[in-house]
C-alpha cells in the first residue's frame, strides 16, 4: 500500500472508529508505529482535524466527516440496486430513506459515470411478486421492527400452514420478537412464543390484527440472529415421480422441502423432507396428473381422496 492510500485509510479508520491509538494502527496496516506517527502528521499539516491525546490514541474532531468518495459505474449500479431492493422489500420509512440515498449517490457522480451508470440501469429491473402479500409485510415490517429495538412483546393473530386435527388453522400469538430474517423473497419474524414455549418462526404475510404490547422482554445472552439455524424437524421423506417434459419446470419451483432430484429413463424422481406429508399436499396437486407420489402411501391416499372430492365438482 503506498503512502496515499494508506493516509486515505486511515483517515476512515479513524471515521469508523471512536478512537485508535498508533499501535492498532500500524497493526492494521502492518507498517511501523513510527511511520503512522508520520502519516498522523501528515493528515494534520494537511488540514484533516485529528485530536491525539497522549497514552489514549487519535480520533477525529467531532462532527468530521471525508467528503464524498468516487464510485466506478459498476459500484454505483450495485449501490442503486441495492436502494431499489431496499425501497421495494423494507417498510415505507426505510424506502423514504433508501429514495434519499439514492438521490444522493446520483448526486455525487460525475456526469459522465452518471450518464453510463443510467444506461446500465435501464438494462435491469427488480420485479416484485405477490404485490398483496408484500403490502401486507410492509405494514408488519416496521411494526415488528421498532418492537424489537424497544424489546417489546408484540401479540397478532396467525394462519397457519397446516390446520389442527378439528381443522382449524387460526391462533392468536403472544412473542417476543428478536429477529427479522428474509427467506426466499419472504419476510419471517424469528421469536420466543408463549403459547408453545419455545423459539418460532412466523410468516409476516400470514399475521392479522399485529400490535406492540407494554410488556417487555430481554434478549437471551446465547442468542445471535447472524448465527441462527432454525433447528430441522423435518423428518418425513416424501418421493415423488413427475414426467421428463416437465423436469425443468420442477426444477425451477425450487421448492423449499427438496432436498434431491435424479433424472431416469422413467422422468424425474424427486426427494422431499416435510414435517408432515400434507404439506405438499396443494403443491403436488398443483401438477396435475404429470407427477405421481411414491411414498409414502398415506399421502397416494390424501391425494387420491383430494381427486375424488374434486371429481365430485365437475
Amino acid at each position: 500500500m503506498n503512502k496515499t492510500d494508506r493516509l486515505l485509510a486511515i483517515l476512515l479508520e479513524l471515521q469508523r472508529k471512536d478512537i485508535l491509538r498508533a499501535e492498532d494502527l500500524a497493526a492494521i496496516f502492518e507498517t511501523s508505529v513510527r511511520t503512522i506517527y508520520r502519516d498522523i502528521q501528515a493528515l494534520s499539516e494537511s488540514g484533516v482535524p485529528i485530536i491525539g491525546a497522549p497514552g489514549i490514541g487519535y480520533s477525529l474532531m467531532e462532527g468530521y466527516f471525508l467528503p464524498p468518495v468516487s464510485f466506478s459505474v459498476e459500484e454505483a449500479v450495485a449501490l442503486l440496486i441495492g436502494t431499489d431492493f431496499v425501497e421495494q422489500k423494507f417498510d415505507a420509512n426505510y424506502g423514504i430513506k433508501a429514495q434519499a440515498s439514492r438521490r444522493k449517490i446520483e448526486a455525487i457522480l460525475p456526469e459522465s459515470v452518471r450518464r453510463e451508470v443510467s444506461r446500465v440501469r435501464t438494462t435491469i429491473r427488480l420485479l416484485a411478486v405477490g404485490e398483496g402479500a408484500n403490502l401486507k409485510e410492509k405494514t408488519c415490517l416496521e411494526t415488528l421492527r421498532l418492537a424489537i429495538l424497544g424489546k417489546r412483546k408484540v401479540r397478532f393473530g396467525y394462519s397457519k400452514r397446516m390446520p389442527e386435527d378439528d381443522g382449524n388453522r387460526q391462533s392468536v400469538r403472544v412473542v417476543a420478537p428478536y429477529g427479522l430474517v428474509l427467506i426466499r423473497g419472504s419476510w419471517m419474524l424469528i421469536g420466543q412464543c408463549e403459547l408453545r414455549q419455545q423459539l418460532r418462526h412466523f410468516r409476516l404475510s400470514r399475521m392479522d390484527e399485529l400490535i406492540v404490547l407494554e410488556e417487555r422482554f430481554q434478549f437471551p445472552i446465547d442468542f445471535n440472529l447472524q448465527d441462527y439455524k432454525q433447528t430441522d424437524d423435518r423428518h418425513v421423506r416424501v418421493r415423488i415421480l413427475a414426467r421428463s417434459d416437465i423436469a425443468d419446470k420442477v426444477k425451477e419451483a425450487n421448492n423449499f422441502y427438496m432436498e434431491a432430484v435424479e433424472e431416469r429413463a422413467d422422468g424425474l424422481h424427486v426427494l422431499f423432507r416435510v414435517r408432515q406429508p400434507e404439506e405438499l399436499l396443494q403443491w403436488i396437486l398443483g401438477w396435475g396428473a404429470d407427477m405421481v407420489v411414491l411414498e409414502p402411501e398415506s399421502l397416494r391416499d390424501r391425494v387420491r381422496s383430494e381427486v375424488e372430492k374434486m371429481l365430485k365438482c365437475y
